[in-house]
């Protein structure tokens, strides 16, 4: 009977025992798993789950169906707007599904006219595009002249300046080796009569000093009207190997002698009247030949090389670039001088031109078919239409 009890005991004790071990032993493993725990590891948990859900997880807005006409038509309408502005305007008018190419060009022009002026210090004179053009060489810019102020036998020497540049009472007025803005040379220190009531300084340059206080109108080379200018122009573009001139096909050598240029019934002929370019860029040919002025001329070239290239033509434009509403410094003008020799002494024909300068600009660019363009062209439409 002892020995059952002290068996049960033992076995409840043992029981007891194991029990609390149990539980000791479950506390322990807890313990020791909180003093493992590593931040790291929590994030790369983390990290996995967003990548996987990045991968493996797809949504979708949520679609709602409005049965209302007015937002209905005010969606369509909204629609065929952008639908218009992608086909029509990206498309046809930008022509978004082409590459560009911008133009090198190149210029040089020939004139032809002759005039005869009687003017009272040179007597009948023939002018031919030799002294009437500046530069001689044909640019694309240059100067017809239209009128001018000669002032003939100039040679170096001492005289007295014009009174808008020297006027003086006493020679203290006047200081040796200085130059006057106005003045036509360098004062010598003396107060000298120019004439027989006016005083100026005396000036060490080339006398007798020019006079240039009446411009002649109307102008002496007005016949400058009906000369002619031939443009020559020759274009590339690099990018597409395309090189064109302004003599295109229907340009023949018998339609050369005798076309002029009008915008209507000849607009390809590269022989223009200077009158009828003056009169195109809205300005007066008679007015403005007395002071001079400045014109522009354009030639522009926009093809598009998806179709055959006899189609690339140019096409020509006038502009005035001269502002006859200010008085301040009006028209255009230079000076230049013929020198030569007599009896050993170095003289020279001062003139003081005055004429129309003419400026020649050529832009253009080129187009044609691309599929980056295009693609890239697509791409934003359906992105705007998606929206």
């Amino acid at each position: 009977m002892s020995q059952q009890v002290t068996t049960l005991s033992g076995q409840r004790s043992c029981t007891s025992s194991c029990g609390h071990g149990l539980t000791h032993g479950a506390g322990s493993s807890r313990a020791g798993r909180r003093l493992r725990y590593n931040p790291g590891t929590a994030m790369g948990q983390k990290c996995m789950e967003k990548v996987s859900s990045f991968l493996f997880e797809y949504d979708t807005p949520r679609m709602v169906l409005v049965r209302n006409k007015k937002v209905g038509l005010t969606f369509r309408l909204i629609q065929l707007i952008v639908l218009a502005y992608i086909i029509g305007w990206v498309f046809l008018y930008e022509k978004g599904y082409q590459s560009q190419d911008s133009i090198v060009s190149s210029v040089s022009v020939k004139l032809k006219g002759l005039t005869l002026t009687n003017e009272s210090v040179m007597g009948p004179h023939i002018w031919d595009v030799v002294d009437y053009v500046f530069p001689p060489q044909g640019d694309n810019s240059f100067v017809v002249m239209t009128n001018f102020i000669v002032t003939p036998g100039q040679k170096q020497g001492n005289c007295p300046e014009l009174p808008d540049a020297g006027l003086c009472t006493q020679d203290s007025d006047c200081n040796k080796g200085k130059y006057s803005r106005q003045g036509q040379g360098l004062m010598t220190g003396k107060c000298v009569h120019f004439n027989s009531s006016v005083k100026t300084c005396e000036i060490f340059g080339w006398c007798p000093v020019e006079v240039d206080d009446h411009v002649p109108s109307p102008a002496l080379l007005s016949e400058a009207e009906k000369f002619t200018l031939f443009i020559k122009n020759s274009i590339t573009f690099p990018r597409f190997k395309v090189s064109r001139r302004n003599l295109v096909e229907s340009v023949t050598k018998q339609y050369l002698k005798k076309c002029t240029y009008h915008k209507v019934t000849d607009s390809l002929c590269p022989v223009f009247d200077l009158g009828y370019i003056v009169k195109e860029s809205g300005q007066n040919f008679t007015f403005l030949a007395v002071k001079g002025g400045v014109v522009g001329i354009t030639i522009d070239w926009n093809c598009d090389l998806d179709w055959p290239v006899r189609y690339c033509k140019p096409i020509y434009q006038f502009h005035g670039l001269y502002n006859d509403d200010s008085n301040v410094s009006p028209g255009f003008n230079f000076r230049y001088a013929k020198y030569y020799k007599e009896d050993g002494t170095d003289k020279r024909t001062l003139y003081k031109v005055f004429g129309i300068r003419f400026d020649i600009l050529v832009n253009g660019k080129a187009g044609k078919f691309d599929i980056i363009p295009t693609m890239t062209t697509i791409g934003s439409g359906i992105g705007i239409f998606g929206v």
